[in-house]
């Protein structure tokens, strides 16, 4: 049974707690449900229905919210929840009882003596939702809903204009809305429709105010759906981008919670993937994150290899093998456009991804086709690439960097200032390209490549100089980057310590890990930056510019818990103590995003969790380390 994560009556009608737990239903293609325990819409992105338009990207909120009134003979009274500026209306989150998520978002309300249910059902492989209210209650009551809805850019806002819709339509049964060729067809066949048509203004989004973003949206009504429902009657609305659509089936899930962290784990890992004409891929983050290249290859050995989605893993590795460009994968595919390459790591994780792929199941074919491209990432970083990304005849090791661009995981840019350019050599590029190498050893070992003696010249000319150029003696880690070199303290060099062929001493990484667990470490993940390193900022808070400028220079990732719990077993052989370090998760798994861990944390205590509320990477790494360094249940 899918993980359940439940609010109940308490926590639901306090709003510091229900409209800070959020929700996400995925369908597989890229379009999702979100919104918040409350039912009030924090976030521009938070919305029934948010299709992907052209899967998996093109996404658009569509029908934003669903006001719902009920009324069993005095006035009506709104079971929903909407912020506006000043005010909440209406205060549906008073007559919540309970809420719950799990492959269905359920709110559960009792309101003077009607008992009302909601529960929300997404569909796979389409763009669209079913939204049913159920009188579980003893008695009649006339069901009011108002749908409200948007064609908009989920990173965008919306605005009451005259000219929209451009197209209404009304047939029995089925409302069709219809703007910048985008239908939105509302099946509702037992409703009784009313001709009320208007808009709502100025809805408010706590989530972006906090951000220093527009915060504010005007949302259309295109009719009122009235029912009159008996107990047990029912009242069903499905939304759809798809002319013809059925009623998603009745979803029935055990009232037994599984607490067990694996399960919980590997449930969550579900709603990252998507399949689509144009490619395999895993998304990054719910919910304005795409695929990226990078979070992609960190994340497969997590959610494919420890889920039994090895098949998946090779469609995934063969669909982004294509798109190479100059020995570089995409570091992330955009909405619209060709995709961005500007990464020094993500094809380095191509590559340990597929050597974790093949190690885990081989495949012959599978084989053949990566040591093809693999070859072909070799050479162009052997000759030179993009961005000044090209190996070092001097030492072997790889070198990357331009004027402007930010090329390693650490990549926020504010303006022309990119926070963080580690150009030069960062330890964790050549802990990967070391690793990158030895795999292409190994593979071309195993199919009899006649390149197997050029990988092993440069994977040991490379070790050769790791050592002696990244070691720092007196201060007891490795250096962050080599030409120019930096002794900030930073957690990449648990990255070079953590791979399937790490060039770090033993004895070196144990004196490495001890500073680390002191000053980086923390119950959410590690530090960007060492406290009592220059710059170091403590909390992720304020508007998007100070975002990023805080993202690398101090904040929490829970995704480096991953490398150092490998770190941490490989070289103490503790793994009661890694055990401890993801005790966390369970808790992690529940306070942000429900059924999702965030993208980061505060540096500093009371760490607060902040960011995506669902992250590929961070999901994927622990599970990753808890299943395969510590054999967590």
């Amino acid at each position: 049974m899918p993980t359940r994560y439940t609010l109940d009556e308490q926590q639901c009608r306090n709003l510091e707690i229900s409209a800070r737990r959020e929700w996400v239903l995925t369908n597989g293609i890229g379009g999702f449900a979100m919104g918040t325990a409350s039912g009030i819409n924090t976030r521009r992105y938070h919305g029934q229905l948010v299709a992907a338009t052209s899967p998996p990207t093109g996404r658009t909120v569509l029908l934003a919210a669903v006001d719902a009134t009920v009324q069993t003979g005095g006035n009506p009274m709104g079971i929903s929840a909407n912020q506006y500026p000043g005010a909440i209306y209406p205060e549906g989150y008073h007559y919540l009882r309970e809420f719950s998520v799990d492959g269905v978002a359920v709110w559960k309300y009792r309101v003077a003596n009607a008992h009302v249910e909601k529960r929300l059902s997404i569909h796979p492989n389409v763009n669209a939702v079913t939204i049913e209210y159920r009188n579980t209650g003893r008695g009649p009551f006339l069901l009011t809903l108002r749908p409200l809805m948007s064609h908009k850019d989920y990173h965008g806002n919306f605005s009451a204009s005259d000219g929209y819709p451009q197209s209404l339509m009304f047939v029995d049964g089925k409302t069709t809305v219809k703007n910048d060729a985008i239908a939105l067809h509302l099946l509702h066949p037992e409703a009784m429709r009313m001709p009320v048509q208007g808009w709502y203004y100025r809805f408010e989004h706590q989530r972006e105010s906090e951000r220093g973003l527009d915060a504010r949206d005007d949302l259309f009504c295109p009719c009122e759906l009235r029912y009159e429902l008996l107990p047990g009657q029912s009242a069903v609305l499905v939304a759809s981008t798809e002319f013809e659509v059925s009623p998603c089936p009745p979803q029935i899930y055990s009232d037994e919670r599984n607490y067990r962290l694996t399960p919980a784990l590997k449930d969550a890992a579900a709603r990252f993937f998507v399949s689509t004409q144009e490619r395999s891929s895993i998304i990054a983050g719910y919910p304005w994150f795409t695929d990226w290249g990078r979070d992609t290859m960190i994340s497969i050995p997590g959610l494919c290899l420890h889920t039994g989605r090895v098949a998946e893993a090779r469609r995934i590795l063969t669909d982004y093998a294509s798109q190479i460009h100059k020995g570089l994968i995409p570091n992330r595919f955009v909405e619209s456009g060709d995709p961005d390459t500007n990464t020094a790591d993500a094809t380095l994780w191509f590559v340990n991804a597929v050597y974790k792929t093949l190690e885990a199941e081989w495949d012959e074919a599978f084989a053949v086709r990566m040591m093809r491209a693999l070859e072909e990432v070799f050479d162009w970083h052997v000759r030179g690439t993009l961005f000044g990304i090209r190996v070092d005849p001097a030492d072997g090791l790889l070198t990357q960097g331009e004027p402007g661009v930010q090329l390693t995981w650490m990549d926020a840019k504010v303006g022309d200032w990119v926070v963080t350019p580690r150009h030069g050599k960062p330890v964790e590029i050549n802990g990967l390209w070391i690793n990158a190498v030895r795999a292409m050893e190994w593979l071309a070992g195993k199919v009899g490549s006649p390149r197997s003696a050029d990988f092993t010249a440069a994977a040991e000319a490379a070790t050769a100089s790791f050592e002696p150029r990244f070691w720092h003696e007196v201060r007891g880690h490795y250096l962050d980057t080599v030409d120019p070199g930096d002794a900030s303290l930073r957690p990449n060099q648990l990255i070079a310590m953590s791979l399937p062929f790490s060039p770090v001493d033993p004895e070196h990484a144990r004196r490495a890990l001890g500073v680390i667990a002191r000053e980086l470490v923390t119950p959410a993940g590690l530090r960007t930056l060492g406290p009592n390193e220059p710059g170091y900022r403590g909390r992720f808070r304020g508007s998007l510019p100070e975002l990023d400028a805080a993202y690398h220079q101090g904040t929490v990732w829970p995704w480096l818990l991953g490398p150092y719990v490998t770190a941490l077993v490989r070289y103490t052989g503790d793994r009661q103590e890694a055990k401890k370090v993801l005790r966390n998760a369970r808790q992690m798994l529940s306070e942000y995003g429900l059924g999702g861990i965030a993208e980061v944390y505060d540096g500093d205590e009371p760490q607060s969790p902040g960011g995506c509320p669902w992250q590929a990477w961070s999901l994927a790494e622990i599970l990753r380390a808890w299943v395969e360094d510590v054999g967590g249940d």
